[in-house]
């Protein structure tokens, strides 16, 4: 069965790299079970999975992955986003609170993690995000920066 992470690469049954990745199925489930985890999880902590989603998307958008900018476009596109959203989505920082803050946190943590600071989850408490919220949020940006070097590894594995 084709997962998340093939999809991202590009990477068919017939390929050989997708018999490899099954050399380890732990690694392919788990990467799996996280994706559904971050993107959809049982409990969202008030994080609704529109705005996981959109938050995924620019990620992407950030990361330059054309193939899971086009897969969170079309989940998105699924959840009905609001105005605000799809502006989150597509890199805008115009927002409302606390949409502002939480998409500096994203594109910091994205494009210089090591810049991250305490005083950056200060911020998030400050917009009003619990701690629940902010290890929810820390663990989605994890992943997704995750899937993208992950997906751009496969992709290099399979053009060699």
């Amino acid at each position: 069965m084709i997962d998340a992470m093939d999809k991202a690469a590009g990477i068919s049954p017939d390929d050989a790299l997708f018999s490899t990745r099954r050399f380890r199925p732990e690694f392919v489930q788990g990467a799996e079970e996280c994706r559904l985890s971050v993107l959809k999880p049982a409990n969202d902590q008030g994080l609704a999975p529109n705005l996981r989603v959109a938050l995924a998307r620019r990620m992407a958008a950030l990361n330059a992955d054309a193939a899971l900018l086009d897969e969170y476009d079309t989940q998105l596109a699924q959840l009905d986003p609001t105005e605000q959203l799809r502006a989150l989505a597509h890199g805008e920082t115009d927002l409302e609170e606390p949409l502002a803050t939480i998409a500096r946190h994203v594109d910091l943590v994205t494009l210089t993690p090591n810049k991250a600071e305490a005083s950056h989850i200060a911020l998030l408490t400050q917009a009003g995000l619990n701690s629940p919220q902010i290890v929810a949020l820390s663990e989605l940006i994890a992943f997704v920066n995750f899937q993208t070097r992950v997906a751009t590894g496969l992709r290099l594995m399979r053009s060699a």
